[in-house]
């Protein structure tokens, strides 16, 4: 008997740790996050939310190097110019695909992270605004964090409309797996009009509540009305062009104006400059980096060969020919003063802040392109790193970060996703569509070429003449800022552009001169019509049961 007590109370206490164990093992406080009734009840926790949504997740290898994507694809190992006529990307990494025109919903290469990463911070803004109410805090900071969501939800909306077209439009609903999943509203596509209508209601929204600089409050890297009307400038500019043909030449011209006449922001004195100077006044919205949260290290990951760099994203000679010559002619003109056998010299200051080219000085150095025996040739040391195009990036390196070693000191320039050059161009182009090529066309565009030292447009511009100056502008001021993509596109013009082979150049010597002969760098370079918007992954098609419709052709 006693014997059978003893078990007895033995089971009963076992019972108890048993279950006491159960309990402890299901209910438990995540140390990875902080709890959404944590987030709710501090303002500064609830603040930390909004502003980490300028970032999202990481959803593919070769992104997020050092901290995770923002918006756009910014400074990763390859970058967005990798798929278009400014650049390939020296070892591949997914680029060649989308370059030989072989996108398909199942192969999407560095492309098919947009649409999950955009609704996925949508539905985040949407669950802070949602709850914004509930936060205690002032009502003037309450309204600039509701501008501040209303922006990045728009941006997020830009990314996936210059990318896809029509989008799914989700309103302010928060949907839970509790939810009714199968609602259609899910899984139709609005027009493009309807999509960009939205977005810039957005923008006004964020326009009406954002403050108008940053400050010690408010820090750099924050949206500002700024930032939010150079945005919508952007959007609208889309609507207007031939691809979208959802808007007017002069909503978009009327946007670029705003951000002019705001007189908040001026050119940098120095092109080359601006990009490594996050506090230049040109600069209307910016990402920064820090030591601990870096960007990829832009000087090895794209440096020559013989600087210990690993090449990276390497210039076609397709943007090289598209630098005019320091006296504002294009090299076709046969009064430029171009020779193809000294191609290098009196070109515009841009070409020299942006390409490194066989004979450019770098870091007390020579740039050594030419076989036999350069440095920065397949002659020289790690010659797997060697340049396919004939030409290195110039542009963002910082000769203040070493090559060798550089990961935790290097990486931290910023993104620049909008300045005021931009807005310029923007208004140049919408103006002109417009009413033609006016005074204030001019002006802006003489603005951009003055800073470089390029003489001014010649007068007497047909409306004609003036789009290709526009053009032509565009591509040489922005190149490799993420623009030439979606400009070629709009402009329907990328049939053109992006079927012509992607060119580089060899540089041989003989009888103590180099001689220059034209390449293709990447063979069997191709677009077709369907590739005016990307497919929509078919991972998300088939999580929809097929009723997201998919982009024709795919």
């Amino acid at each position: 008997m006693k014997t059978k007590n003893i078990l007895s109370i033995g089971i009963i206490a076992m019972a108890g740790i048993l279950v006491s164990c159960k309990k402890n093992y299901l209910d438990i406080t995540p140390t990875d996050r902080v709890p959404d009734v944590a987030v709710l009840a501090d303002s500064a926790l609830f603040e930390d939310f909004v502003i980490n949504r300028y970032m999202s997740v990481k959803l593919q290898d070769k992104e997020g190097e050092g901290t995770n994507p923002g918006f756009g694809r910014g400074f990763e190992y390859a970058m967005w110019s990798a798929l278009t006529d400014e650049s390939i990307y020296n070892n591949d990494d997914n680029t060649w695909l989308v370059q030989r025109g072989q996108l398909a919903p199942e192969n999407t290469g560095i492309a098919g992270t947009i649409w999950g990463r955009s609704y996925r911070s949508i539905r985040e803004c949407n669950y802070a605004l949602n709850q914004i109410d509930s936060v205690a805090m002032s009502v003037s900071h309450r309204t600039q964090l509701r501008g501040e969501l209303h922006f990045i939800r728009a941006f997020r909306y830009q990314d996936l409309i210059r990318n896809y077209g029509g989008v799914v439009l989700m309103g302010d609903k928060v949907y839970n797996l509790e939810d009714n999943l199968g609602d259609d509203a899910l899984f139709t596509r609005a027009t493009i009009k309807q999509s960009i209508d939205y977005a810039v209601s957005e923008l006004d929204s964020a326009i009406a509540q954002l403050p108008l600089a940053n400050d010690d409050s408010w820090q750099l890297g924050r949206a500002t009305k700024g930032a939010a009307l150079a945005l919508k400038s952007r959007l609208l500019l889309y609507a207007a062009s031939p691809l979208y043909n959802a808007g007017a030449w002069a909503a978009a011209a009327a946007a670029a104006k705003a951000v002019m006449d705001l007189g908040k922001y001026s050119l940098d004195a120095s092109y080359s400059g601006l990009f490594l100077n996050a506090n230049s006044n040109e600069i209307i919205f910016e990402r920064q980096y820090a030591i601990g949260a870096r960007h990829v290290c832009l000087e090895i990951s794209n440096g020559p060969n013989g600087y210990n760099g690993w090449a990276g994203n390497t210039p076609l000679q397709n943007l090289v020919d598209a630098y005019q010559m320091s006296n504002g002619k294009d090299i076709t003109d046969p009064t430029s003063g171009y020779n193809a056998q000294n191609p290098y010299v009196n070109r515009d200051a841009r070409f020299y802040a942006t390409i490194l080219y066989n004979g450019a000085t770098y870091r007390n150095s020579t740039v050594q392109i030419y076989t036999p025996g350069g440095k920065d040739s397949k002659d020289g040391p790690s010659n797997w790193n060697t340049t396919k195009t004939g030409y290195y990036l110039r542009k963002y390196m910082d000769d203040r970060n070493p090559i060798d070693n550089p990961w935790n000191v290097a990486g931290l320039q910023p993104w620049i996703y909008f300045r005021y050059a931009e807005i310029l161009l923007n208004y140049a182009e919408a103006q002109n569509e417009a009413v033609g090529p006016d005074g204030t066309v001019y002006n802006a565009i003489n603005l951009i070429r003055k800073r470089v030292n390029q003489p001014d447009l010649p007068a007497g511009l047909s409306q004609t003449q003036m789009r290709d100056a526009i053009r032509k502008e565009r591509q040489v001021e922005l190149a490799f800022e993420e623009h030439r993509f979606y400009d070629v596109r709009r402009w329907k013009i990328a049939d053109v552009t992006e079927n012509v082979p992607a060119y580089g150049v060899d540089v041989t010597t003989s009888g103590g001169s180099y001689v220059y002969t034209r390449k293709v760098a990447l063979s069997g370079r191709a677009f077709a019509a369907k590739h005016y918007w990307l497919p929509i992954p078919r991972t998300e098609i088939q999580a929809s049961n097929n009723r997201i419709t998919q982009n024709t052709g795919y």
